[in-house]
């Protein structure tokens, strides 16, 4: 007998007409509750993704890969969207850094889609999987010798937060002022904390990384984005940079945090170490970007049965569809995790790479580590888009580091402090002020 889910704590009932909020911290404490109630009562629903922020949620597996794969219909350039031409999105809204328009390759249709993402991925195919693993390794290795003596971590916040950052950092040349700012920004951005300021830095940072790499390129992405035959100008690399750091690192920190809480959490991969079983059932049940993949409908069209109006916000819920199919017996569909269609994940086999790489190392380093809280009172935050750990604190034997430690790193922030910007385009920062992550992992490798 088939019952109707009850409403989860917080969640207005679908009959007032009201949008469900995806930014409560009820939403982030069973997000799947809220997702059986919402498949219930259809395909797609009205949702709120922060105050004064509506958008249509698709939840459903099928409408959801309809969607992704039909742009005639469903246009990404934000430039459509109704409500902020219309001046009815709050302008310090924190989900606005992710939804505005942006000259690059996931908010473009058409040719121009198509110019900057062969950019994008012929840019990466040049990075081996070698030298990929060997960056991850040095990372994860500088990373885990900053605590291994205690013998207790937040693998959150001192692991598997900063070390997309480390790696996309050095893949794309940053020197030391520029990525400390680098690893700012994304994190401003995406914590939801001084979003605008964040963006801001972020964005005056890639800035001079691209003048920098117009007068001394090198062998990095950013230099083979520049000799790429799209011929990118200055603008359209800024913005190809801030997409390719903020949707390589964000989703990154929670796809190898969710893979860790997996493997912590389910005696399945803890006993076995089934490391690409453990990322697939995290893809599959828990993927790091939840709730994504904005579009904009061309004309007044229906998400299965749901009418939307031409340039309405409507998104994808991955991680609902997933579920929806994942239970079902038999199914040979893949997940959703991502995306699907002419916007899907250019990357996602280094994306796998240094996943996989970075939790097999830690485990190779700290083999006992175990979760030293009850699973049940880990906290996720909260946000409409992604689903993340906001600590995963762990115990271990303590382990003397097999590389230096200075002094100077191992009390370093876990979000550097933002060079305040001159108008010269140099930072501020005093000799005397302690220097950001990056900039002591620079330090380091270099003795």
């Amino acid at each position: 007998m088939t019952t109707t889910p009850v409403p989860p704590p917080g969640c207005p009932a679908h009959d007032s007409g009201r949008p469900i909020p995806l930014h409560t911290a009820q939403f982030a404490a069973d997000p799947q509750a809220f997702y059986a109630y919402m498949r219930h009562h259809g395909p797609a629903s009205s949702v709120e993704l922060s105050p004064g922020v509506e958008a249509t949620l698709v939840t459903d597996y099928g409408a959801a890969l309809d969607l992704l794969q039909n742009p005639a219909v469903f246009r990404k350039d934000s430039h459509h969207w109704q409500a902020l031409n219309d001046g009815e999105i709050p302008p310090d809204s924190p989900v606005l850094p992710l939804l505005v328009p942006r000259p690059n390759c996931m908010f473009t249709d058409g040719a121009e889609h198509l110019r900057l993402r062969q950019a994008v991925t012929d840019s990466f195919a040049r990075v081996s999987d070698l030298r990929l693993s060997q960056i991850v390794e040095r990372v994860s290795q500088y990373l885990i010798a900053q605590f291994s003596a205690r013998g207790s971590a937040d693998l959150l916040n001192d692991y598997a937060k900063p070390l997309p950052l480390f790696v996309f950092n050095e893949l794309f040349g940053c020197p030391p002022e520029i990525g400390d700012r680098v690893m700012f920004g994304i994190a401003g951005m995406f914590d939801g904390v001084n979003a605008e300021q964040a963006n801001q830095v972020l964005f005056q940072a890639v800035t001079e990384l691209v003048a920098l790499k117009r007068a001394k390129p090198g062998e990095d992405v950013t230099s083979w984005l520049m000799e790429h035959s799209a011929q990118l100008n200055d603008m359209e690399m800024a913005h190809q940079l801030v997409l390719l750091l903020g949707s390589g690192a964000e989703p990154l920190r929670g796809l190898i945090g969710n893979t860790l809480h997996q493997v912590l959490t389910d005696e399945r991969f803890a006993s076995s170490g089934l490391l690409d079983e453990a990322l697939d059932e995290t893809l599959w049940r828990n993927p790091p970007m939840a709730n994504y993949a904005p579009h904009y409908p061309a004309v007044d069209t229906d998400v299965a049965g749901h009418q939307v109006r031409a340039g309405e916000l409507v998104l994808v819920s991955f991680a609902a569809a997933n579920a929806a199919l994942a239970d079902q017996a038999g199914s040979t569909r893949g997940h959703l995790a991502w995306s699907a269609g002419p916007h899907g994940c250019p990357s996602k086999e280094p994306a796998r790479l240094i996943t996989l790489a970075a939790i097999e190392h830690l485990l190779n380093e700290l083999p006992d580590v175990e979760l030293s809280v009850p699973a049940d009172s880990l906290a996720w935050r909260p946000g409409p888009f992604n689903r993340a750990l906001a600590q995963l604190p762990v115990r271990f034997g303590p382990v003397t580091p097999r590389v230096p430690v200075r002094p100077e790193t191992q009390e370093s922030p876990e979000t550097p402090e933002a060079p305040q910007p001159s108008v010269t385009g140099t930072d501020d920062r005093g000799k005397g002020k302690r220097p950001g992550r990056w900039s002591a992992f620079l330090s380091w490798l270099q003795g």
